[in-house]
């Protein structure tokens, strides 16, 4: 075995286990440092295939974008400290059905392609690239690029919505006005001229 399988073989054993740990973590805040981990770990193997300019974007969109804005939603909203509440059956269930399903699927792509080295180099080049992602027609990648940005725009959106949500113990006093029985208490501010 040479050494560029063993650093697909670590980087692929590096992502699965952030993953893991993402997905299985109590905390919230621990679970996003995992988060970040993995798409860290992705990136990584974007640049051992020497495709610099989508190991740039992995880094810039996910790992730079939403997941410091779930980072910042967690702080925000006061709970970086706070368990996940516990999941019902039934998303233990539906969890448990996606990933067979995705087992499946991918148990499936390697039974009917092969995967073998071509020999034509992938062209790499980043104004290739760039006139690709913003063409509509044939070969265009337009659609795709106008998803992650509103991708990016609904986390932000979403971040702004937690943030601004007022806690329950909160209340407004109109809520509550001050009663009879228990008037709202004040200290007397000294006047000039007034001996007490």
């Amino acid at each position: 075995m040479d050494t560029s399988k063993i650093i697909f073989y670590l980087l692929g054993g590096f992502i699965l286990g952030m993953a893991l740990l993402a997905v299985t973590e109590k905390k919230i805040f621990r679970s996003a440092i995992w988060l970040l981990f993995a798409l860290i770990g992705i990136a990584g193997l974007y640049f051992w295939m020497a495709l610099e300019f989508i190991a740039a974007v992995q880094i810039i969109v996910y790992v730079g974008g939403i997941v410091v804005l779930i980072i910042f939603s967690v702080f925000l909203t006061h709970q970086a400290e706070d368990d996940m509440p516990k999941t019902g059956l039934s998303r233990k269930i539906a969890a448990g059905l996606a990933v067979i399903s995705g087992a499946a699927f991918t148990i499936q792509l390697f039974l009917n392609n092969d995967f073998n080295l071509s020999a034509i180099p992938f062209d790499s080049d980043v104004a290739r690239i760039g006139t690709a992602m913003l063409e509509t027609g044939d070969g265009g990648y337009l659609l795709p690029f106008e998803a992650v940005s509103m991708l990016l725009l609904a986390a932000m959106v979403g971040c702004i919505v937690i943030a601004i949500r007022p806690e329950k113990s909160e209340k407004n006093d109109s809520e509550n006005p001050p009663s009879f029985s228990n008037p709202p208490t004040r200290n007397p501010e000294p006047v000039e001229g007034i001996l007490y």
